[in-house]
């Protein structure tokens, strides 16, 4: 497959997942409101008519057919409605025909081949259609769904068989449009960038005919024919209407169509509260010369679809400007030498100069979180229907914006949550009844951006954990490593993110197949992440994903713990201060603490943590910082505080990962302006492995 190919693969998988993620919302939509609304109508028409069209053009057979045949269906159902004894039915179908299609594309996207034995499904649809329009008909035969491809089809001229490439040429076709009716034209440029530009003009005229307009265009074949984007390329595309007004509102639609560059319009008619021309009303060119033409710019916002991989690489660079820039200013030369006001200003140009690169870089790779949240509607729905559990799913902080890395990471760790607070947590009615509780069980995911890191929740008012079948499955499977009694429930609750432990006795569709937690927490920890799960028995739980905000660049503060530098996040320093020996108490278990303003923290000496040889070990000769989380606070002596400084994250070698490295509070490394590594600490998993 040659590049232009795939890039057109890219395009066409993108933008049909896209359609068929906007078709699941608005199905779900219209059936809370237990009807079909005539815009969601029109929409799924449109989606299906889109899905049709540019699968023909990439030759995928079973796409084709399948949205064709809800296409029709949909064109049915806009021009007569659909009754209410067959709208359960119609919702049913819908969603089966968007799982089918969702497959199909996903097959094309790991090149694996397409289904061949469709009719029985196929058939299903047809049948579906004949038995709701002899229900409406009474009897009668069943009338023709509208056909939408009219106004194009109607208007058939012949073309020459050599694409149109002259002036002399063009104006042909705008004379022979304007005998048949049609003598106001514009023809459309687009996007250099977009590619497959007849599967554009085909979208644009799926929204010139949504808008009611009367109009032709050329070339006609767009559908069918993936050759016209190179005449569409060079020539651009020609719309014709039949009326003023008409091409009026047209200008409007292309002006605000997504991949529009600019457009012209031709044959004399001015743009819309412009002044007309009347010497240039002349019906026809004369000597293949074009009439008076305007040529506008479109003044839409341009957006184009961009490949992750380059924005990673967009991301690693960025990376190594900042390790660059750290390496300039730091060489000890230029420290020794007494810089000048000049090479200081230029530095700290610099700095502003590449602190804003970054900001641009990390605000192009942010997308909002309600990409996972709302696909999550759709295993709330299928679920409720099929355990025969109502349950509802609330939304909260769905705009908040993270890395799409993160987004792509936690998609299936949220969808299994949900999946989990579904068959474990929300009780039947009858349970639910008797427990007083609404009958309606209910799923809320919430996002919030703490300033640093995003905190992700995943909470059921179902039946929560219970602590005593917890400990039991873990004592049976031997990982008690203390008496019983001295498990606290979150303790309890960190056996559920072990490999293969599930509290379910029987194997469903959803769950009891001890594979499940502990694949969450490892997809969430890759991305610098970590799981903490709350629970009250009888009344729901809830799972809280903390998550950074980025992964690539952080400000730390640098420290100094014998001949190894670590990195502490500013984001989780209070502050930092000296101290004498004698302040540091002891609790009940004999672990050290100190006081700070009338409250006790507990006191982590990094260099018997991580045994690390050092002539600092009294507190008198060391610093001591004050670090906090969002759940903990406490402090870490250290030698000495280095400075701050804005470090590039670098992930640990994977192999590291069986020695458990992230549960020692170990993040990542750094790579310094002077070469040397620096350590990244992570102050929750410190806390927790102390």
């Amino acid at each position: 497959m040659d590049h232009s190919n795939e890039s057109m693969l890219d395009v066409f998988l993108f933008e049909t997942n896209d359609l068929l993620e906007h078709l699941d919302d608005i199905l779900i939509t219209c059936e809370k409101n237990k009807s079909f609304d005539s815009d969601s109508i029109n929409e799924i028409f449109r989606i299906m008519h889109t899905i049709k069209g540019s699968s023909a053009m990439m030759q995928f057979g079973s796409l084709t057919v399948i949205a064709h045949k809800m296409e029709d269906l949909f064109a049915y159902v806009r021009e007569n409605g659909i009754s209410q004894t067959y709208l359960e039915d119609l919702f049913d179908l819908m969603f089966r025909s968007s799982d089918f299609l969702k497959a199909e594309a996903e097959k094309v996207q790991n090149n694996q081949p397409l289904s061949t034995d469709i009719g029985t499904f196929e058939q299903e649809i047809n049948d579906f259609l004949k038995k709701i329009s002899s229900q409406e008909q009474t009897g009668a035969p069943a009338k023709a769904p509208a056909n939408t491809e009219k106004a194009g089809k109607e208007q058939k001229i012949d073309v020459p068989a050599a694409k149109a490439e002259t002036d002399a040429q063009t104006a042909g076709i705008l004379e022979t449009k304007s005998r048949e009716g049609y003598p106001a034209a514009i023809v459309v440029y687009f996007d250099e960038d977009a590619q497959m530009e007849n599967l554009r003009a085909f979208m644009l005229t799926n929204n010139l005919r949504d808008a009611g307009l009367d109009f032709s265009f050329y070339p006609e074949d767009i559908e069918t024919n993936s050759e016209t984007d190179k005449e569409i390329l060079k020539n651009g595309f020609l719309t014709f209407f039949r009326n003023q007004e008409d091409m009026e509102k047209g200008v409007r639609i292309i002006e605000n169509f997504t991949y529009t560059k600019d457009y012209t319009i031709l044959k004399g008619h001015s743009a819309p509260g412009t002044q007309k021309n009347p010497a240039s009303e002349s019906a026809a060119p004369a000597d293949g010369q074009l009439s008076a033409a305007q040529t506008h710019v479109s003044s839409r916002q341009s957006l184009i679809n961009v490949n992750l991989s380059k924005l990673d690489t967009l991301m690693d660079l960025m990376g190594e400007i900042v390790i660059t820039e750290s390496m300039v200013t730091s060489m000890p030369k230029i420290q020794q030498s007494g810089i000048d006001n000049n090479f200081t200003k230029s530095t700290r140009q610099l700095r502003k100069l590449t602190d804003e690169l970054q900001e641009v870089v990390m605000s192009i790779r942010m997308v909002p979180i309600s990409t996972v949240f709302q696909k999550m509607n759709r295993i709330v729905r299928d679920m409720s229907k099929k355990l025969n559990r109502p349950a509802q799913l609330v939304l909260i902080g769905e705009e908040t914006e993270v890395d799409k890395t993160i987004v792509d990471s936690i998609s299936d760790p949220i969808m299994h949550l949900v999946r989990n607070g579904m068959d474990h947590g929300i009780e039947s009615k009858e349970v639910r009844a008797r427990l007083s509780k609404p009958a309606v069980g209910t799923i809320t995911l919430s996002a919030q951006n703490t300033g640093g890191e995003i905190l992700i929740s995943v909470e059921d008012d179902g039946s929560g954990i219970d602590c005593r079948k917890v400990l039991d499955k873990a004592k049976k499977k031997g990982l008690l490593k203390k008496p019983e009694k001295e498990y606290t429930d979150k303790e309890i609750y960190q056996f559920l993110l072990m490999p293969g432990f599930s509290t379910n006795e029987v194997v469903t569709e959803y769950s009891g197949r001890g594979v499940g937690m502990d694949v969450v927490k490892e997809n969430v920890e890759k991305i610098g992440g970590d799981v903490s799960i709350d629970s009250t028995l009888g009344k729901g739980s809830k799972i809280v994903f903390k998550i950074p905000l980025t992964l690539a660049i952080i400000n730390g503060m640098k420290i100094s713990v014998g001949n190894t530098m670590f990195t502490i996040p500013i984001k989780n320093i209070r502050q930092s201060f000296k101290s004498k020996e004698e302040n540091i108490m002891y609790d009940t278990d004999m672990h050290e603490i100190i006081m700070v303003r009338n409250k006790y923290y507990p006191v982590i000496r990094l260099n018997q943590f991580y045994h690390i040889t050092t002539d600092v070990t009294r507190i008198d000769d060391g610093i001591v910082i004050m670090v906090e989380t969002h759940e903990n606070a406490f402090c870490v002596f250290a030698d000495a505080l280095l400075g701050e400084q804005q470090v590039v994250v670098k992930s640990m070698p994977i192999y590291l990962n069986q020695f458990g490295i992230r549960k020692t509070g170990i993040d990542g490394c750094a790579i310094l302006g002077d070469g040397s590594i620096s350590l990244i600490l992570n102050a929750q998993n410190l806390y927790n492995s102390n």
